[in-house]
């Protein structure tokens, strides 16, 4: 009796599954896509967050925008100060808004990081920038805008150099081929030129094996952690996570990772990159402490999805700009970032 009730179960259920049939997988939601720039084309510079100290760095940031074949345009307050600030909040985004209301201007470029972009952002216009897609580049402190872009827009955004970093010949080269060429790189670190049997410099570090493919989010470890509990994170499942920092020493790199572990985060992603991490290590004594790379493999090895340390982004001289929102597949143990759409139409 027992058998046979097991067996006209089974057959209930059979025949359940074919009558209503498992709903078919979503595939993954389009991202706006922002026109692609041109030669000639007039581009914004705005500071969201930290000042710039003079009109010299000033004139060098328009100089690099011009080598790229751009006009600069700058905000109204680019050379603004209160504070440690570039501008007071309400300033800040208004030459944001302004830049992305103008129909000259074809993408906007942050200037410099530091602190004060998350302070901004009730003052934005999402409505205004959905229906204006343009790039926004830069990265740091912008990680908190392109993690509002992606939560409240939905177009894609550049995690690159700000206007003015180094802009060395890999990230100029990364930087044109995704927003001037559209093209669809794949990222893998360079090999170097150091005077040595095997190669020690810009190697990376295989945490989880595998591939995984998902969609490019993420950016500052400790801006994106701050926006924790807020409607300006964008939804991270099934995502590719890519972080980075600086100056952090490897408790708070922990504390940090403990936190974005308990919101659940770490848990819906398929696959995490980590990327430079500079200064980051404890100042004096700390016997029998944790290293950045133990850190990493305590929070990220037990996920069971591909991980993998060391590509090049971060607060770096060089660095590959990724297109934020957009599919990507990740190869842990060979170390790449192969970007699977355009960024830019």
């Amino acid at each position: 009796m027992h058998d046979r009730r097991s067996a006209l179960q089974v057959l209930g259920a059979a025949a359940a599954a074919l009558a209503f049939p498992p709903p078919a997988i979503a595939a993954p939601k389009a991202v706006k896509k922002p026109s692609r720039l041109r030669p000639g084309d007039t581009v914004g510079l705005v500071e969201p967050a930290g000042l710039i100290a003079n009109e010299f760095d000033l004139s060098l940031t328009k100089e690099t925008i011009v080598a790229m074949g751009l006009v600069p345009k700058a905000a109204p307050h680019l050379m603004g100060r209160y504070g440690y600030l570039a501008g007071k909040d309400q300033e800040r985004a208004a030459d944001l808004n302004a830049m992305y209301a103008d129909d000259e201007v074809k993408a906007v470029f942050a200037v410099r990081g530091g602190w004060g972009s998350a302070r901004i952002l009730p003052y934005l216009d999402f409505d205004m920038i959905r229906a204006n897609p343009k790039l926004l580049i830069g990265f740091s402190d912008i990680t908190a805008l392109h993690m509002a872009f992606a939560a409240k827009a939905g177009f894609t955004t550049i995690h690159g150099p700000n206007a003015n970093s180094a802009w060395g010949k890999l990230s100029w080269d990364s930087f044109r081929s995704l927003v001037f060429d559209a093209q669809m790189p794949a990222y893998q670190n360079p090999v170097a030129t150091d005077d040595r049997l095997i190669q020690r410099e810009w190697r990376t570090e295989t945490i989880g094996s595998g591939k995984a493919r998902g969609r490019l989010l993420g950016g500052n470890l400790t801006v994106l952690t701050a926006l924790m509990g807020t409607s300006y994170l964008p939804d991270f499942k099934g995502a590719i996570l890519f972080l980075e920092d600086v100056d952090e020493a490897e408790y708070r790199i922990d504390r940090m990772l403990t936190q974005l572990g308990l919101a659940g985060i770490l848990g819906k992603v398929a696959g995490i990159v980590f990327g430079q991490c500079n200064n980051c290590r404890v100042t004096g004594r700390s016997y029998g402490g944790f290293t950045l790379p133990e850190v990493l493999r305590q929070h990220l090895e037990p996920l069971g999805i591909p991980v993998y340390q060391g590509a090049l982004f971060g607060h770096i001289d060089n660095q590959f700009s990724l297109p934020v929102g957009v599919q990507a597949e990740i190869d842990a143990d060979a170390g790449t970032i192969r970007i699977l759409e355009p960024a830019v139409s």
